[in-house]
Parts: C-alpha cells; structure tokens; sequence
C-alpha cells in the first residue's frame, strides 16, 4: 500500500512539474510576442506590479517603464528570437529561466542587432505565471 501511494505522489508531482513546464514556456513566448507587437493590456498581464526589468545598457525599468517604454515605440523590437533555453522550477510558484535572445531593435530608423542573455523570474500569482525581475546582458 505505501507503495502505491508512495508511485501515486510521484506520478502527480511529475505531472505537475511537466505542466508548470509547459505554462513557463508558453509565458515566454508570450512575452517574446508581445516585446515584437506590444499590448499596454498583454504586458500588465505578463508581469507582476514590482517587475525589475534589467536592460543589457544597465538600465532598470518598474512596470510602468518597461511597458510605455514598449507601447511607445520608444523601445521597437522587429524581431526576437529564442534560443538554449532552460528552466529550474523552485517549488509550486518560483521559476528561473535562462535563454538566449537574437534580434533586432530600432533605434530611429535605424535596425540594430541584439545578441543577449537573459534571466527571467516568474512568480506564480492567482494561479498565472507573472514576470518579476529579468536582467539581459550582452553576449
């Protein structure tokens, strides 16, 4: 009986690993799409209320910067692609990620390129992964 109780846990806690896996991923890619095309509404979704948004200049935003910075134009991705990505879950709610991030930004007309790594960690929030602090550097 313990056993069966004992491969029932595991079984489940397994599941749910894969699952908060699953929505990790699908939080980045969101995230990713709304840096391209963003949504005053999609990034306060995204990202908790005391969001540390760390550029590779060294710049640190709040939420409120880092979306009008975002939904202004003043910060224009054309594209952002992710690469080597991997996940550590940290209990039911913690989750630190680490990828690589190609694209480009505009600056003006002009298009640059972005080579970055990136640390993000999301937090759990009412059952929805948020964006708490995230720090990039040029690789």
């Amino acid at each position: 009986m313990k056993k069966i109780l004992f491969l029932s846990l595991f079984l489940i806690s397994t599941l749910s690993f894969a699952q908060d896996n699953k929505d990790i991923e699908a939080a980045v890619e969101n995230l990713r799409k709304e840096l391209i095309d963003p949504t005053r509404q999609g990034l306060q979704n995204l990202t908790t209320m005391d969001l540390t948004y760390g550029h590779s200049s060294g710049t640190i935003e709040k939420q409120n910067e880092f979306i009008e910075a975002l939904v202004s134009g003043k910060s224009d991705f054309r594209s952002a692609d992710i690469s080597d990505q991997s996940i550590v879950m940290r209990g039911n709610d913690l989750a630190i990620v680490r990828h690589k991030l190609k694209g480009e930004i505009m600056d003006g007309e002009k298009a640059n390129p972005v080579n970055l790594g990136v640390l993000l960690v999301w937090v759990k929030e009412n059952g929805m992964w948020k964006l708490a602090a995230r720090q990039a550097f040029k690789i």
